[in-house]
């Protein structure tokens, strides 16, 4: 694994942030999304702290004016086989003012076997975004995807890479499913007992579980990224400013112009999709256990954040036949940062 970390050489100019490991507590939670990446830590005072950035990057023109610029800026770029890069928030910047796609080192929620730059950029956001451990031997819980049901992918490949890239950092790798990190943080209250939904760029993830146990864990095909593309189709606009439309600011239940009704319309058949496949899921399961009072359907995930979301899922779902009582489904409270705070908690939980 190492040598495949090492396969492509890349010479870092400027360094974004990092965590300083100084007054944190041990343990940290790193989300791995195809859109976001996000770590969660907690300081010794107690307080979650959240870093984010986006999974994405961007080559532009290089010259000595340019590289400066950035510099000045403080914006992350590294050069690759003599091409600049910019990475994570600003290549969306880019993206959007000279009507770019960003490059992305993840699709449908794996390593993307499309970027030839996929690993080596992956790499580099990681390390800037989590830092290094405060000792040896501190944990770091990592999201992976639950097999999907709808294309042929497993998470063996993928899982690895990440565990490669947490060691050569420091951290000793946890991998948790994302579905499972969304019960961690957002079903205390129920003792972990429920459905979590990660709805991602690159995939939707579902996880029942009782007590902690899962019992049942998969992900669909299908995510933020599959609306924006299906948009830019219709509507005949880049992907990127599609994303940027859907995240400017859009209400489900009222859209306004053409951009936004294909918006609203992408996003219902997704949770309806989701729906179904997980009362499918349901009915076909042989250790599904049983529930003995209405359970809670928790969502996060950065697809989640549109305005009108709880009311389309609720929508459909009274519509669906479910076979089991649920007494609520609710969005969570920081929906692009459940996951990692999910992970956190179980990394927190191993002292």
């Amino acid at each position: 694994m190492d040598e495949i970390m090492e396969s492509k050489a890349t010479d870092v100019q400027t360094s974004a942030s990092r965590f300083v490991p100084m007054n944190l507590a041990l343990g940290r939670g790193l989300d791995i999304g195809t859109a976001n990446l996000v770590c969660a830590a907690r300081s010794l005072a107690g307080e979650t702290i959240i870093r984010a950035q986006r999974n994405a990057f961007i080559d532009i023109v290089s010259n000595p004016f340019t590289k400066n610029m950035l510099t000045k800026l403080d914006v992350h770029y590294v050069i690759s086989d003599g091409a600049l890069c910019v990475l994570g928030d600003p290549a969306f910047e880019f993206a959007n003012i000279f009507n770019r796609n960003m490059r992305r080192p993840m699709r449908n929620g794996f390593i993307s076997p499309n970027e030839t730059d996929a690993l080596p950029m992956i790499k580099i956001l990681v390390e800037n975004l989590i830092g290094p451990p405060r000792e040896e031997g501190e944990v770091c819980y990592f999201s992976i995807p639950a097999e999907p049901i709808d294309m042929e992918m497993n998470v063996v490949y993928h899982k690895g890479i990440f565990e490669g890239i947490l060691r050569r950092i420091g951290y000793v790798p946890r991998a948790m499913i994302e579905g499972h990190a969304v019960v961690f943080g957002e079903l205390a209250d129920e003792d972990f007992t429920g459905i979590g939904i990660s709805a991602g760029g690159g995939l939707f993830n579902v996880c029942v579980s009782y007590k902690t146990v899962p019992a049942i864990s998969f992900s669909i095909s299908r995510g933020g990224d599959w609306i924006d593309e299906n948009v830019a189709r219709v509507t005949g606009i880049p992907i990127s400013r599609a994303t940027f439309t859907k995240e400017r600011g859009v209400n489900l239940m009222k859209p306004k112009n053409r951009i936004e009704e294909a918006i609203a319309i992408y996003y219902r058949n997704l949770i309806t999709y989701t729906i179904d496949a997980l009362k499918h899921e349901f009915t076909q399961s042989r250790s599904l256990p049983t529930f003995p009072e209405p359970i809670v359907i928790a969502c996060s995930g950065g697809t989640t954040m549109i305005e009108g979301f709880t009311e389309v899922f609720s929508e459909e779902f009274e519509s669906s036949g479910f076979p089991i009582a649920v007494k609520e489904i609710r969005r969570a409270s920081d929906p692009l940062n459940s996951v990692a705070r999910g992970l956190l908690v179980a990394s927190l939980s191993e002292k």
